[in-house]
Parts: structure tokens; C-alpha cells; sequence
């Protein structure tokens, strides 16, 4: 029995040694993640790259409480019902089907614009005015209906719809061919530089204003560069599909991507340094006292409330690398859709339909990436901007579209040698992936250090020094107690005491 009684004893102890030892380790675990998540915050506040807290974008205009800063709500909604009430009693009827059917069509939309420009929330731009953003923002919205209704089409009906806009619209159009002839001097020809003017056309300057946009809205050259590059590496690879895309060596390399995009890339560079160094200092225009100054703030309207610089940082965390690469796929996507799309719905390149498209791209962007870069730099911004959940609709929506109606040129296989690159450049961006935020990963990022100046003190401790009851040190403990797990041993503590009391001695004599 007494055996038993000590095997007994001996199980209970190891039983209850067992669940302190558990308790012990979840206390610190606890502590560690407690430890970990005020790091986390600590780093989030020292490498966000816009002061969000003292900024917040002061929406306070100069011109705020003039006529045209006013929402008119009232005023809207009463033009708006007059203008249904003159239509359905006042007006004389038309018995033409097809005329009464665009007339509804324009005045729906119109309806639905004017209600998103009075009633829907302001976005993160007030310049030239609140109401254009808001208008691009309701307009996106209507286009992504409008691309919902396309895919549930047939490519015929989808085709015919087009022509309810332009009755020239619907036609099956001819792919240019940029390749063939590649030579820069044909002396074989009676104009010897005959491939050269082919090759230069109205396309040139909307490439290079195009990418100054594109600079502007990312504000950042390096991945307008990458975008660049990448783009023709797509032409290269899709050129079996579309004849638009095959091109010559000079002219991917030299006319796109030196000259147009790399000029853009250029001029958006030097305007971002002027927007950067400019003072944003608003007063309203009736305040001003000459008329000079009045058509200055005038102009003034059209650029920018304030700035901020766009610190990508895509290497500083593995959440903003995912978040680069997508922005980089999902831009590299809407420009193939810019092609696609005019080649599944029979749209002719010199369209008005197209630059319109682009404007609206273009304006949905700039609001995309600036609520996207918030969303990175923001540690109190939690969810996606509203512009971005509509933009990242209507690309795959898009995108949708032109693989339905176009399966038999998207379903051709890409060549062997072309797959086999793309599957390198694929695994080359995974492995350094896996090698730069997992491998190499930092486990212990340090705090920026923090210059402790004493006045008068003549005691230079290297050592922790121990403050005064009440403090509170770096880890959240009051400085002043004596049972904190992180205490200095008796030598460090005795000199702590010296420059404690020095300190005291300072802080009466100040």
C-alpha cells in the first residue's frame, strides 16, 4: 500500500508540475504575442509614409460655403421631377420604337448621375470639384451594369447592341499588322524610310500621354517602368492571337518603350517633382484682391488639394509585395482588355468609344491607387475604397467578355518556347518570393533608438538604467518597480540608484 500511496504522490506531483508548466508557458505566450503586437503597432506608426493622423486630407475648402460647393439636394430633385413630368404630360408622343427607346436609355442614365454626383459620398479628391469624382464614380458603376448585360449575350447580340450607340459600330473590322518589313533603311523602295512613317501615327502621342498619366496616378517611375516592360513581353507572347500586337523589334523597343512610354514616364517624373515642391496654400477667390490673383486661383482649381507621396515600399512586408504584384497584374490586364475588346465586339482602333474608356480608366485609377496606397500605409484603414471594389469588377468583368466572345483566338496555345519562358519568369517570382519573406525572413525588427538627453547629469550608465516610480519604460512596466521580470542584476540596480538620485537632483534644480 505504501507503494502505491507514493506512486500516488509521485503521479499527482508530476501531474500538477505538468499544468504549471502548461500555465507558465501560455502566461508567456500570452505575454510574447502581447510583447509582438505592440512591435507590430509601433512599426506600423514609424513606417507609415503619410502622416495620416495630422493629415487626414483637410476637406475644408476656401469656397466651401459659396453656391457652388453646395450639395442642392432639394434643387436637384425638384428639376429632375419636372423634367419626368413634362416628358409623360406635356410633350407630344413619338411613335418611333427605336427613337423612344434611346431617348429612355440616355434619360435613365442621365437620372442615375445626377442622383450619384448630389447624394453619394466624397471621395478621397475634391479638385476640380467633389462632384466630378463622384460623377466617374456613379458613371463606373452604370458601366459595370452595362458590362453585366454584355456577358449575358450572345457575341451577335452583343455586336448589334453597339449599334443602338453608332450604326456604324457592329462591323468586322481589319487588324492592322504592324510587323512584316523590318527594316529601318529599305533602299529597295522609292521612300527608303517608308517603314518608319508607317509605323509613326496618332498612336505615338496617345502612348506617351498615356504613360504620363499612368506616372502621375502611381506616383512612383519604377513600376510605370515595369508596367512598360512587361506590356511588351505580352505583345511578344499574344502576337499569334492578335495581328495588332506583332510588331518590329525597333518598334517594341525604341518607339514604345524608349520614346513613347519612356518620354511619358519622363514628363510625369517632372511634374510629380513640381506637384511634390508646390505650396498648398488655398484662400477663396473672393478674397483675393486683383483680378491676376483671382484667374491664378482660378487655374489653381484644377491641380491637386494637397499631396502625398506614394512610398510603395514593396519590399518592406510580404502583404505589400502580394499587394504590388496584383497591382501590376491587374493594370497589365486592363490594357490587353483595351485590345480584346475592340477585337470581340468589332470596335474600329480611331472609335470615339475607346479614348472615352480610357479618360474613365484613367480617372478610376487614380482614386483606385490612392485608396489602395491607404489601405498599405493607413494601419486605421481596414477596408477596401469603393472606387477599388468597382474598378476590380469592371476588369474582370472585362476580361469575362472577351474570353466568351473571343474563346477561339484566346484558347490558341501560346508557343512552346514563349510557355517555357513564362513558366521560368512564374517560378523565378515564387522562389524569391519564398526566399525573401520566408527564408530570409527578420524575426526581430528593432525600435528605432531614442536619445535620452539628461540636462546637468553627469552619470553616463551603459547599462538599462532604472527610472523614476511611475514611469513607465519601453515594454509598458511602471520603471519604478522592483518585481518586473525584466530587472537589471544588484550592480546595475546600485547604479541605477546613482543616477536616479542625480536625476532627482537635476530635476529640482530645473
Amino acid at each position: 500500500m505504501e507503494v502505491v500511496d507514493g506512486a500516488m504522490q509521485a503521479v499527482d506531483g508530476a501531474i500538477d508540475n505538468a499544468k504549471n508548466a502548461m500555465d507558465n508557458a501560455i502566461h508567456r505566450i500570452k505575454k510574447e504575442v502581447k510583447l509582438q503586437k505592440m512591435k507590430s503597432d509601433s512599426m506600423c506608426e514609424l513606417k507609415t509614409a503619410h502622416n495620416w493622423q495630422e493629415d487626414k486630407e483637410n476637406v475644408e475648402d476656401p469656397d466651401a460655403p459659396s453656391y457652388f460647393w453646395r450639395a442642392h439636394t432639394v434643387t436637384v430633385l425638384l428639376v429632375l421631377i419636372c423634367c419626368l413630368v413634362y416628358t409623360a404630360l406635356i410633350e407630344n408622343p413619338v411613335e418611333d420604337s427605336t427613337y423612344n427607346g434611346k431617348r429612355g436609355f440616355v434619360a435613365a442614365l442621365f437620372f442615375w448621375v445626377t442622383l450619384g454626383m448630389t447624394i453619394m459620398p466624397d471621395g478621397p479628391f475634391l479638385r476640380p470639384h467633389p462632384a466630378l469624382w463622384r460623377f466617374t464614380f456613379a458613371f463606373g458603376v452604370f458601366y459595370e451594369l452595362l458590362l453585366i448585360y454584355i456577358l449575358f449575350q450572345t457575341p451577335v447580340d452583343a455586336r448589334k447592341l453597339l449599334k443602338y450607340i453608332d450604326g456604324d459600330l457592329g462591323e468586322p473590322i481589319p487588324e492592322k499588322d504592324y510587323g512584316g518589313n523590318c527594316r529601318l533603311y529599305d533602299g529597295d523602295n522609292e521612300d527608303p524610310w517608308h517603314n518608319i512613317k508607317d509605323k509613326v501615327d496618332i498612336f505615338m502621342v496617345a502612348h506617351l500621354a498615356g504613360y504620363w498619366c499612368k506616372t502621375i496616378i502611381f506616383r512612383d517611375w519604377w513600376l510605370t517602368t515595369v508596367i512598360s516592360i512587361m506590356f511588351e513581353f505580352l505583345e511578344y507572347s499574344l502576337e499569334h492571337q492578335l495581328p495588332n500586337f506583332s510588331e518590329c523589334w525597333w518598334d517594341h523597343w525604341i518607339l514604345d518603350v524608349v520614346i513613347c512610354n519612356g518620354g511619358g514616364t519622363i514628363l510625369g517624373v517632372y511634374t510629380l517633382r513640381w506637384l511634390s515642391m508646390k505650396t498648398y496654400y488655398w484662400r477663396g477667390l473672393y478674397e483675393i484682391p486683383t483680378y491676376r490673383g483671382k484667374i491664378k486661383r482660378f487655374f489653381g482649381q484644377f491641380s491637386p488639394h494637397g499631396w502625398i507621396e506614394f512610398t510603395w515600399n514593396p519590399l518592406s512586408s510580404f502583404e505589400r509585395w502580394i499587394a504590388i504584384v496584383c497591382i501590376t497584374i491587374g493594370f497589365l490586364i486592363t490594357e490587353l482588355n483595351t485590345f480584346y475588346l475592340k477585337f470581340v465586339l468589332w470596335v474600329p482602333p480611331n472609335h470615339i468609344l475607346n479614348p472615352v474608356r480610357l479618360l474613365f480608366i484613367l480617372l478610376w485609377g487614380a482614386v483606385c491607387l490612392r485608396e489602395t496606397f491607404q489601405l498599405l500605409d493607413d494601419p486605421n484603414c481596414d477596408r477596401l475604397g469603393r472606387q477599388s471594389w468597382v474598378m476590380i469588377a469592371i476588369v474582370v468583368t472585362e476580361l469575362l467578355i472577351c474570353i466568351k466572345f473571343g474563346w477561339s483566338t484566346i484558347t490558341k496555345p501560346l508557343p512552346r518556347h514563349i510557355a517555357l519562358w513564362w513558366v521560368l519568369g512564374a517560378a523565378l517570382l515564387l522562389v524569391y518570393t519564398v526566399v525573401k519573406f520566408y527564408l530570409l525572413k527578420p524575426y526581430y525588427i528593432p525600435k528605432p533608438e531614442k536619445e535620452n538627453i539628461r540636462v546637468g547629469s553627469p552619470v553616463n550608465s551603459p547599462v538599462k538604467q532604472k527610472g523614476l516610480p511611475g514611469e513607465v519604460d519601453e515594454d509598458g512596466h511602471d520603471a519604478g518597480d522592483d518585481n518586473t521580470e525584466q530587472g537589471a542584476d544588484k550592480n546595475s540596480l546600485d547604479h541605477a540608484g546613482l543616477f536616479t538620485n542625480q536625476l532627482r537632483e537635476d530635476k529640482k534644480n530645473l
